[in-house]
């Protein structure tokens, strides 16, 4: 699994006209699946997510997790994060995987998450989204698992 995460001040997700995730200060995160991802995968990128150590502590340094900060996380699926540009100018997307292996995964991820006591929001699997973030550092990471 790879995810795109970036600290955000906040962020939404739209489809049409119906906002169906919006999030104050977190994380949002975008979240690709391969062929040979499965739980193991899915439960390693939420215990990175949960941990992962980018928000400022009061001295400004980055000490403190989302879950640190009662910050939430809006997941989004993104197969575009498997696609190959390496030969050509159009990208290959042999790399996603097929929608029913990458839904169940990223709902475990959403589940995982949640487990935690984080607050978690998402995209809407399979439709055509628009997402809005407003990102605080600006602070990207790339996250593979």
């Amino acid at each position: 699994m790879r995810a795109l995460v970036q600290r955000v001040e906040q962020a939404s997700v739209t489809v049409g006209t119906e906002i169906v995730g919006a999030i104050e200060a977190g994380l949002c995160v975008l979240v690709g699946v391969t062929h040979d991802d499965g739980p193991d995968q899915a439960n390693r990128l939420v215990e990175k997510l949960a941990g992962l150590r980018i928000f400022d502590d009061p001295q400004g340094v980055m000490n403190l997790s989302v879950a640190d900060t009662q910050g939430a996380v809006l997941v989004i699926s993104q197969f575009t994060l498997y696609g190959d540009v390496q030969k050509g100018k159009r990208p290959s997307w042999m790399a996603a995987a097929r929608p029913d292996q990458a839904e169940p995964l990223i709902e475990q991820v959403v589940e995982g998450l949640t487990q935690r006591g984080i607050m978690v929001e998402t995209g809407r699997f399979r439709a055509d989204m628009k997402v809005k973030i407003l990102n605080d550092g600006p602070v990207t990471l790339m996250v593979e698992v």
